[in-house]
Protein backbone atom coordinates (compact mmCIF):
# COMPACT_ATOMS: atom_id res chain seq x y z
CA UNK A 1 0.00 0.00 0.00
CA UNK A 2 1.00 3.51 -1.00
CA UNK A 3 1.00 6.41 1.74
CA UNK A 4 -0.25 9.25 0.24
CA UNK A 5 1.79 12.42 0.48
CA UNK A 6 1.29 15.08 3.16
CA UNK A 7 -0.61 18.08 2.18
CA UNK A 8 -1.24 20.88 3.50
CA UNK A 9 -3.19 24.28 2.98
CA UNK A 10 -3.91 27.16 5.19
CA UNK A 11 -5.93 30.23 4.93
CA UNK A 12 -4.90 33.89 5.86
CA UNK A 13 -6.69 36.95 6.28
CA UNK A 14 -6.44 39.03 3.16
CA UNK A 15 -2.72 40.33 2.82
CA UNK A 16 -1.49 40.34 6.57
CA UNK A 17 -0.76 36.46 6.75
CA UNK A 18 -3.18 36.24 9.66
CA UNK A 19 -3.92 31.81 9.74
CA UNK A 20 -7.36 31.55 10.12
CA UNK A 21 -8.17 27.95 9.22
CA UNK A 22 -5.74 24.93 8.44
CA UNK A 23 -6.03 21.73 6.50
CA UNK A 24 -3.58 19.17 6.26
CA UNK A 25 -3.74 15.10 4.95
CA UNK A 26 -2.90 11.93 6.65
CA UNK A 27 -0.91 9.38 5.55
CA UNK A 28 -4.25 6.83 5.08
CA UNK A 29 -5.91 10.28 2.83
CA UNK A 30 -8.12 11.65 5.18
CA UNK A 31 -8.20 14.82 5.37
CA UNK A 32 -7.76 17.47 9.37
CA UNK A 33 -8.98 20.38 9.26
CA UNK A 34 -9.62 23.15 11.74
CA UNK A 35 -10.43 26.53 12.20
CA UNK A 36 -7.56 28.38 14.03
CA UNK A 37 -7.90 30.98 17.14
CA UNK A 38 -6.28 34.42 16.73
CA UNK A 39 -3.60 34.58 19.14
CA UNK A 40 -4.09 38.28 21.14
CA UNK A 41 -0.32 38.95 19.92
CA UNK A 42 -1.50 38.63 16.26
CA UNK A 43 -4.45 41.28 17.23
CA UNK A 44 -2.77 44.87 17.34
CA UNK A 45 -4.89 48.25 16.88
CA UNK A 46 -4.45 47.51 13.06
CA UNK A 47 -7.52 46.04 11.06
CA UNK A 48 -7.36 42.26 10.28
CA UNK A 49 -9.13 40.78 7.32
CA UNK A 50 -10.79 37.87 8.66
CA UNK A 51 -12.07 36.69 5.51
CA UNK A 52 -15.67 35.07 5.57
CA UNK A 53 -15.24 34.93 9.80
CA UNK A 54 -16.32 37.03 13.01
CA UNK A 55 -13.99 37.04 15.73
CA UNK A 56 -16.61 35.14 17.49
CA UNK A 57 -16.60 32.29 15.35
CA UNK A 58 -12.76 32.08 15.83
CA UNK A 59 -12.65 32.12 19.07
CA UNK A 60 -15.53 29.32 19.59
CA UNK A 61 -15.31 26.74 16.81
CA UNK A 62 -11.57 27.46 16.52
CA UNK A 63 -8.24 25.70 18.13
CA UNK A 64 -5.26 27.34 19.95
CA UNK A 65 -2.20 27.80 17.49
CA UNK A 66 -0.73 25.81 19.86
CA UNK A 67 -3.14 22.76 19.85
CA UNK A 68 -2.93 23.16 16.26
CA UNK A 69 0.92 22.59 16.16
CA UNK A 70 0.89 19.97 18.61
CA UNK A 71 -1.80 18.14 16.39
CA UNK A 72 0.72 18.32 12.91
CA UNK A 73 3.40 17.31 15.28
CA UNK A 74 1.71 14.40 16.07
CA UNK A 75 0.86 13.45 12.47
CA UNK A 76 3.82 14.98 9.93
CA UNK A 77 6.86 16.00 12.33
CA UNK A 78 10.00 16.35 10.32
CA UNK A 79 8.61 15.58 7.02
CA UNK A 80 7.63 17.80 4.18
CA UNK A 81 4.39 18.14 3.03
CA UNK A 82 3.14 19.89 0.01
CA UNK A 83 1.25 22.60 -1.02
CA UNK A 84 -0.14 24.93 -3.77
CA UNK A 85 1.07 27.79 -2.40
CA UNK A 86 4.38 27.42 -0.69
CA UNK A 87 4.66 31.16 0.31
CA UNK A 88 1.64 32.25 1.57
CA UNK A 89 1.51 28.81 3.10
CA UNK A 90 5.03 29.00 4.56
CA UNK A 91 4.71 32.99 6.16
CA UNK A 92 1.28 31.37 8.36
CA UNK A 93 3.13 28.32 9.09
CA UNK A 94 5.92 30.36 10.63
CA UNK A 95 3.10 32.68 12.31
CA UNK A 96 2.37 29.53 13.92
CA UNK A 97 4.93 28.44 15.17
CA UNK A 98 7.05 32.34 16.09
CA UNK A 99 3.96 32.66 18.58
CA UNK A 100 5.89 30.52 20.83
CA UNK A 101 9.55 30.86 19.77
CA UNK A 102 9.39 27.38 17.67
CA UNK A 103 11.57 26.68 14.67
CA UNK A 104 8.66 24.62 12.08
CA UNK A 105 9.45 20.81 12.19
CA UNK A 106 7.89 20.77 8.27
CA UNK A 107 9.33 21.64 5.28
CA UNK A 108 6.42 23.09 2.83
CA UNK A 109 7.79 21.75 -0.92
CA UNK A 110 5.15 22.65 -4.43
CA UNK A 111 2.95 20.19 -4.80
CA UNK A 112 3.56 19.98 -8.60
CA UNK A 113 6.96 18.71 -7.29
CA UNK A 114 5.84 15.67 -7.33
CA UNK A 115 5.22 15.10 -10.85
CA UNK A 116 8.26 15.39 -12.51
CA UNK A 117 6.97 14.33 -15.86
CA UNK A 118 4.31 16.99 -16.15
CA UNK A 119 4.67 20.05 -18.44
CA UNK A 120 5.47 23.59 -16.73
CA UNK A 121 1.66 25.03 -16.12
CA UNK A 122 0.13 21.75 -15.86
CA UNK A 123 -0.41 21.23 -12.65
CA UNK A 124 -1.99 24.37 -11.99
CA UNK A 125 -4.14 24.08 -14.91
CA UNK A 126 -5.42 20.84 -13.65
CA UNK A 127 -5.75 21.89 -10.27
CA UNK A 128 -8.18 25.03 -11.32
CA UNK A 129 -9.90 22.54 -13.57
CA UNK A 130 -10.50 19.90 -11.08
CA UNK A 131 -11.94 22.62 -8.43
CA UNK A 132 -14.74 23.26 -11.08
CA UNK A 133 -15.03 20.16 -11.66
CA UNK A 134 -15.58 18.84 -7.90
CA UNK A 135 -17.93 22.73 -6.93
CA UNK A 136 -14.95 22.82 -4.49
CA UNK A 137 -13.83 27.18 -3.59
CA UNK A 138 -10.05 27.29 -3.38
CA UNK A 139 -9.61 29.50 -0.40
CA UNK A 140 -10.80 26.70 1.99
CA UNK A 141 -8.20 24.78 3.19
CA UNK A 142 -9.97 21.58 3.39
CA UNK A 143 -11.24 21.90 -0.34
CA UNK A 144 -7.42 22.96 -1.55
CA UNK A 145 -6.01 19.83 0.39
CA UNK A 146 -8.94 17.31 -1.27
CA UNK A 147 -8.24 18.77 -4.84
CA UNK A 148 -4.49 18.06 -4.35
CA UNK A 149 -5.75 14.63 -2.99
CA UNK A 150 -7.99 13.63 -6.24
CA UNK A 151 -4.90 15.46 -8.33
CA UNK A 152 -2.64 13.03 -7.22
CA UNK A 153 -4.62 9.47 -7.48
CA UNK A 154 -4.61 11.07 -11.31
CA UNK A 155 -1.35 11.88 -11.97
CA UNK A 156 0.50 9.31 -10.22
CA UNK A 157 -0.96 5.88 -11.39
CA UNK A 158 0.43 3.71 -8.41
CA UNK A 159 -1.89 6.16 -5.89
CA UNK A 160 -4.70 4.16 -4.47
CA UNK A 161 -7.86 5.92 -4.48
CA UNK A 162 -9.34 6.73 -1.12
CA UNK A 163 -12.40 8.44 0.14
CA UNK A 164 -11.15 11.98 2.26
CA UNK A 165 -13.24 12.07 5.59
CA UNK A 166 -12.90 15.79 6.61
CA UNK A 167 -12.52 16.17 10.08
CA UNK A 168 -15.05 18.01 12.16
CA UNK A 169 -15.27 19.25 15.74
CA UNK A 170 -12.82 20.82 18.38
CA UNK A 171 -10.59 18.41 18.73
CA UNK A 172 -9.49 17.61 15.06
CA UNK A 173 -9.27 14.53 15.85
CA UNK A 174 -12.49 12.80 15.41
CA UNK A 175 -13.24 11.68 18.63
CA UNK A 176 -15.41 12.89 20.98
CA UNK A 177 -14.51 13.92 24.92
CA UNK A 178 -16.73 15.51 27.41
CA UNK A 179 -14.85 19.00 28.48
Amino acid sequence: MNETPGFIAVETGDDDGLPLAIAWTLTDGRIKHTLIQPDDDWLDSEMHSLGGYSMEELNSIGVSPLDVIRELENDHFNQTLYTAGVGDDEAAISRLFDTYGLDPFVELAPAESLYGDLEPGDWPRARGDLFGELGLEPLRPEHEVEVMLHLHQRLAPDAEAREAMPFDGRLMDGDDVDD
